[in-house]
């Protein structure tokens, strides 16, 4: 017996036109839809937007209904459609501001963005609560470490993309905050209780929920107070993903695993057991990466078991009707101009949340705002950007830091080191620094990175005046607590380092507070403010 699988399927392919094989996959098997990730897919939005209108012309050619196109636009660390489009920043500045309006701004700018590309569903928002400060995966990408605060700007993101009619997919159910390893790599064990997971991990994707969103992100970690094991992935826990998410949380929308390429999930041969499992624990799509080769076999993998009855009309039905709602659901929209990509109303919001999000920490030395003699120098030093997890884009970044500074005042030497920095790089810097009347110092994850904490420590160590910078997640203070004037911008991002020259200069005051704790250091809430004061720039 057989049965057409192939719309439990999001595929993905390389290629900035469609591919030979993915038009025979569109003809013959009907998959549900594609995921756009550059650098793939992506060379312009033009591209982007040819591209997709070229695979809905191929579906409707085939009598076939209109397909789902996904990406993963986070805003922050994750832009998955390149420099071309508007770099919002991410969650961590976003709970920064405290502003739910500004959450909703941004979801609905972001929607229609993507709505202009052709693509109608986005892997985001993020609802993990990052309760782990080592959270090798998670980190900015979270609104916050409270609930509450995660709860409101999660709901008001949803509700501001899906008003641009591009479905939200709320993720990683049940939540990963406290992941001490990457699922990218390894099996997470997240060992709370229900009690606990009522209380923090659960109320963002309770109220996401209750808000309308259309998708939910399974987690690839375990959860033994919901599943009853330690080794199985909640992906494919049907007391997870059917007892749970669909009894007692009443969602009726689709539930989407997370790559299954993933290390937390079988490779090879086993893969397939797990695509199975996860069918009949009631996943309604599977998300696949490029490779035609595990495509292939997970499909005819899927149809054998089919045949053999390990999946059967009580798994499939339910799940096909979800499916084809939401195919009917994203199509009810009229495509947005091309033009609204990265247009000025949107640049404009994404500066004005950056400048809300940056946060002082401290300022002890009294070097704020700057006012600096004509003949001042300043070194500014921050590690090369890389990417720390597969779910990361910062390699694409432009670096801005120095050329930022260099607005306010003409003395600037920019020294990138290798990430993380070398010994050599090391003791050189700090002799280099003696030269100079000022340090700015970035850390990109610092706190993660004994290498980089070493650096800034040896740096604070000469007396220069030192402003130092977490230019990612905001917990970099606790391996260099040292530092007297101590600034968050959670991304590098041009607009959060335009953001933060103004602030140090006083053209903007600082307004963001810490969306979590930092070690011992300063709680939730903490930032200190400074009173602006006009500033001559220089072109």
């Amino acid at each position: 017996m057989k049965r057409d699988l192939g719309y439990k399927f999001m595929l993905a392919f390389e290629g900035y036109e469609v591919p030979e094989q993915i038009r025979t996959w569109i003809q013959e098997r009907n998959p549900a839809g594609f995921t756009i990730f550059r650098p793939l897919n992506v060379q312009s939005p033009a591209q982007v937007r040819a591209l997709t209108a070229e695979l809905q012309t191929i579906v409707k050619q085939a009598n076939q209904p209109p397909l789902i196109i996904g990406t993963d636009q986070e805003g922050g660390q994750l832009n998955a459609l390149g420099e071309e489009t508007t770099l919002f920043p991410g969650n961590m500045a976003l709970g920064a501001t405290r502003d739910a309006d500004l959450a909703r701004q941004v979801g609905q700018a972001m929607g229609r963005e993507l709505a202009a590309l052709g693509i109608n569903v986005n892997y985001a928002p993020n609802c993990d609560i990052n309760t782990n400060p080592n959270n090798p995966a998670c980190g900015a990408r979270a609104f916050s470490d409270d609930p509450s605060l995660a709860t409101q700007m999660a709901v008001a993101f949803v509700e501001g993309m899906q008003a641009e009619g591009v479905a939200a997919t709320i993720k990683h159910f049940p939540g990963k905050g406290e992941a001490k390893v990457d699922s990218h790599y390894a099996l997470p064990l997240i060992d709370h209780s229900r009690e606990r997971l009522e209380q923090m991990e659960l109320r963002p994707f309770r109220a996401a929920i209750s808000a309308g969103a259309k998708l939910v992100m399974t987690g690839h970690f375990a959860i033994p107070s919901l599943t009853g094991s330690a080794e199985l992935p909640a992906t494919l826990s049907r007391a997870v993903m059917r007892d749970f998410v669909r009894d007692e949380l009443g969602f009726e929308g689709i539930v989407i695993t997370d790559a299954l390429d993933m290390g937390a999930i079988s490779q090879g041969a086993g893969q397939i057991v797990d695509v199975i499992t996860a069918v009949r624990a009631e996943v309604d799509l599977l998300l696949l990466t490029k490779s035609a080769e595990v495509q292939e076999r997970l499909y005819a993998g899927l149809q054998l078991a089919y045949s053999r009855k390990l999946i059967d009309e009580t798994h499939l039905k339910p799940s096909l009707a979800r499916i084809m709602a939401l195919k009917q659901w994203v199509s009810g929209t009229p495509q947005p101009p091309l033009d609204v990509v990265a247009c000025a109303a949107h640049q404009k919001l994404a500066q004005t949340v950056t400048n809300r999000s940056v946060t002082l920490l401290r300022d002890d030395a009294g070097l704020l705002p700057l006012q600096l003699d004509a003949d001042a120098r300043i070194a500014v030093i921050m590690p090369q950007p890389k990417e720390l997890t597969p779910a990361d884009t910062s390699s694409f970044i432009t670096l801005t830091l120095a050329t930022a500074v260099r607005k306010y005042h003409p003395h600037v030497d920019e020294f990138i080191t290798s990430h993380p920095p070398t010994e050599a790089e090391i003791s050189t810097l700090r002799e280099k620094a003696t030269g100079y009347d000022y340090l700015i110092v970035g850390s990109i994850s610092a706190s993660m990175d004994k290498m980089q904490a070493d650096l800034v420590n040896e740096l604070l160590v000469t007396a220069v005046p030192t402003i130092t910078v977490a230019l990612r997640t905001p917990y970099d203070l606790t391996v260099y607590p040292q530092s007297q004037t101590h600034i968050c911008t959670y991304s590098i991002l041009p607009t959060a380092m335009r953001a933060l020259a103004a602030a140090l200069w006083g053209e903007i005051p600082f307004q963001g507070k810490l969306p979590v704790q930092v070690g011992d250091l300063y709680g939730f809430g903490h930032g200190l403010s400074l009173t602006s004061r006009p500033v001559v720039s220089r072109s």
